[in-house]
């Protein structure tokens, strides 16, 4: 019976475990430990930039026209014969000029649809014989427009947002050094240039092209990022304010907490805001067709995956380990540890000394037993026992321990 009790239990405990857990998550009394699994964390973070770093140097990225220059050919969607769709357009396109497009989108719905043609410069020659080609096999409705597209546009874009995203830097730097501290303005600019490079290998492995749009798109990231950033930081200054002078936790526990409080708000504020992106993404770009949403829901879809992780388990361990290179932070750490060990031995004392008595005859002295046999038929006990005969007599029952008085 006592080893089934002994199995029923633990098979009811594991349930009552699991749920404690997902309730802490939810709730954030620290059900994940971020902060000591930060060195699997960076190792993670470091293959991770590494591999976009590689990607970026030596595979490059898929510029769009608008910063290599090219022609650009626009024609409406409906023809003589019905809708013109961008595979047909795509045919007509290699078999006249032998060579693929670079691009070709439907843009608009209903009567006002288009399809763009994005290139490398054609000449006037194979402009000419494209539009006639497209004349004759589609017959679309209206003129087929061309126009070229100079490389030096998308240049000065980039150049402005680059401009622009130093400026941002200098400002957030300046205000996280003023608000917070400069351990957290540091930690929170290496998790800022994670999401940056992230975003932009992940567009070299995969080959989006790289258009104005993504350079603006980026800078919209950069925000979302370092608002996640605030959020768990704000809260690790609270839970650290007036450390130095307790012993309840360290700061790296009181950094987890903070993460793990502010945890279910971050996937939350995540999941609010892919929403939309990815209605964007979806609706914009499949349905709609616009070259220019599909560019902006890419990159937004992108770094808010990339800020949401790195805000959690890259900026907030790394805050740590720079706080914990102070003295005073390493001294509060050993006064912790120190006021744990003796709250430990306290407890394993005070447990020795609450234990009760076995009433093992054999492991008893040969004196014991006989003085409590004497007790048992109200002899007289021995007067001066040793301490710990003392010790053990504490643990007696009080019905049976010896009264002390002499009967006559």
């Amino acid at each position: 019976m006592a080893g089934e009790d002994k199995t029923q239990t633990t098979a009811t405990a594991a349930p009552a475990k699991r749920g404690s857990f997902f309730q802490r998550l939810y709730v954030g009394n620290g059900a994940l430990d971020v902060i000591g699994n930060r060195k699997r964390w960076y190792i993670f973070f470091s293959v991770l930039v590494l591999v976009c770093l590689a990607s970026v140097i030596f595979r490059g990225f898929n510029f769009g026209i608008d910063f290599a220059g090219g022609t650009k050919l626009q024609l409406q969607a409906q023809g003589a014969s019905g809708a013109i769709s961008t595979e047909q357009v795509t045919e007509v396109y290699r078999d006249t000029l032998g060579k693929e497009p670079s691009s070709v989108q439907a843009v608009g719905v209903g009567d006002t649809a288009s399809i763009q043609i994005r290139t490398e410069t054609l000449s006037q020659n194979e402009i000419s014989r494209l539009k006639t080609a497209m004349t004759d096999q589609l017959k679309p409705n209206g003129a087929i427009s061309d126009s070229a597209v100079s490389g030096t546009w998308g240049g000065e874009v980039t150049q402005q947002a680059l401009i622009a995203l130093g400026v941002f830097l200098v400002l957030v730097t300046i205000f996280l050094a003023l608000y917070f501290e400069r351990r957290m303005a540091l930690a929170a600019l290496v998790s800022l240039f994670h999401d940056v490079i992230v975003t932009a290998g992940v567009y070299s492995i995969i080959g989006f092209e790289v258009t104005p749009a993504t350079a603006i798109g980026l800078l919209t990231i950069l925000g979302f990022s370092l608002y996640d950033t605030v959020v768990v930081f704000d809260k690790v200054k609270e839970n650290t304010r007036g450390l130095l002078g307790l012993t309840r936790r360290t700061y790296g526990e009181a950094a987890n907490l903070a993460v793990n409080q502010t945890l279910m708000r971050s996937i939350n504020t995540a999941l609010i805001a892919l929403l939309p992106v990815i209605g964007l993404l979806v609706v914009g770009a499949i349905l709609l067709g616009v070259g220019t949403l599909q560019d902006l829901a890419l990159v937004q879809l992108t770094g808010m995956l990339a800020g949401l992780i790195s805000s959690i388990a890259l900026a907030t361990p790394l805050l740590v380990d720079l706080t914990m290179r102070d003295p005073k932070f390493q001294a509060q750490a050993r006064r912790v540890q120190a006021r744990r060990a003796n709250l430990a031995a306290r407890a394993a004392g005070a447990e020795v000394a609450d234990k009760p008595e076995s009433f093992d005859e054999e492991s008893l002295s040969s004196e014991l037993r006989k003085e409590r046999a004497l007790s048992a038929a109200g002899g007289v006990p021995v007067r001066n026992p040793s301490a710990a005969e003392q010790r053990r007599r504490q643990g007696q029952p009080q019905g049976k321990r010896p009264s002390g008085k002499r009967k006559h």
